[in-house]
C-alpha cells in the first residue's frame, strides 16, 4: 500500500506544539500524505486546564476550524480532515456538551488523558502516581475509556488506547480480560480505533496500543486507523509504514480512512 495518511496532528492552536498548522500541512503535502486529519485538542476549563497547555483555548477554536478549512482550499492535492481531540472527563465533566456541538468536524478523537481531575500522561503531574498507585489508575483509566467508548459522544476513533502506560508504569494484574472488555465496548459504541506512533518515542517506548492489545481488537473486528499524533511538522509521516505493518501483524488486513463528511474507507494492507 502506497497511500499515506495520518488522522491524528496537533499544530500550535494548543500550548505544547511546535509548528504552525500551515507548516504541518506543508509537511504532509511533501512527505506524500494523502488524507490528514487537523485534531486538535478541545477546551476544557482552566481547572484541568489551569496553564492553558494540556488543551486548546476556547478564543480559538473559531479562528481554527476557519485555518483548516483554509488549508483545505490551499491544498487541493490532499483531503484535509477538520477534526478535533475530545477529552472524556467522566463525572467531572463541566462543560454542558451536546453531540450536536460537533456537527462541523469530519473526525472526532475521543481520548482519556484525566483521571479523576489530573493529567496522567503530563510530567507536570506525574508524581501523582506513586499517590494513587500504578493498579488503581491503571483501573480507573480503563473504566473511563470504556464509559468513553460506549457513550453518546460522536467518538470516531479512540484515540491511543493505552495512553496510561507512556511513563512505562504498568499494573501488577493481567491486563488481557482488560483489553477484551475494551474492544468489546469499541464495538458495541461503534469506534474505531489508532495506531498512534507516538508512543515509540515517549518513556514505554511502544506503539499505543501494544501488540497485545492490538490484537485483541483485531480479532473483535474494530476498525483500525493510523495517526503520527505529530505536534511539529517533522514528525508528521514518522513510521506510518511501520504502522501498516504493525497492523498486518496484529491481524488487520485493511486500515479505515474517515474522510471529509464523515465517511470511511478502507485501504489494503
Amino acid at each position: 500500500m502506497t497511500d499515506l495518511i495520518t488522522l491524528h496532528t496537533h499544530s500550535t492552536f494548543c500550548g505544547h506544539a511546535k509548528d504552525p498548522l500551515d507548516a504541518m500541512v506543508d509537511a504532509a503535502s511533501r512527505a506524500g500524505v494523502r488524507v490528514m486529519a487537523a485534531t486538535e485538542h478541545y477546551p476544557v476549563n482552566e481547572r484541568f486546564d489551569p496553564f492553558k497547555h494540556a488543551s486548546m483555548p476556547l478564543e480559538r477554536l473559531e479562528p481554527y476550524c476557519q485555518a483548516v478549512l483554509e488549508e483545505r482550499d490551499r491544498h487541493p492535492e490532499m483531503e484535509i480532515l477538520l477534526g478535533c481531540e475530545l477529552d472524556w472527563l467522566g463525572d467531572d465533566e463541566d462543560r454542558n456538551l451536546s453531540a450536536e456541538d460537533f456537527d462541523r468536524f469530519d473526525i472526532v478523537l475521543g481520548s482519556v488523558h484525566f483521571v479523576d481531575g489530573w493529567l496522567i500522561n503530563s510530567t507536570r503531574t506525574k508524581e501523582r502516581w506513586g499517590e494513587v498507585g500504578v493498579d488503581d489508575v491503571w483501573r480507573r483509566y480503563i473504566d473511563l475509556w470504556c464509559d468513553a467508548a460506549a457513550s453518546s459522544m460522536p467518538f470516531t476513533v479512540m484515540s491511543h488506547p493505552d495512553v496510561v502506560k507512556k511513563f512505562g508504569f504498568y499494573p501488577s494484574f493481567d491486563l488481557l480480560p482488560h483489553y477484551e472488555r475494551m474492544a468489546e465496548a469499541a464495538r458495541e459504541g461503534n469506534r474505531m480505533i489508532e495506531v498512534n506512533t507516538s508512543g515509540k518515542y515517549a518513556p514505554c517506548a511502544q506503539y499505543y496500543p501494544s501488540p497485545e492489545m492490538l490484537e485483541v481488537f483485531a480479532r473483535a473486528g474494530v476498525d483500525c486507523t493510523v495517526g503520527t499524533d505529530a505536534h511539529q511538522a517533522a514528525h508528521i509521516a514518522r513510521d506510518v509504514r511501520e504502522a501498516y505493518d504493525y497492523m498486518r501483524h496484529a491481524g488487520y488486513r485493511c486500515v479505515a480512512v474517515p474522510r471529509i463528511g464523515g465517511d470511511v474507507s478502507y485501504l489494503d494492507l
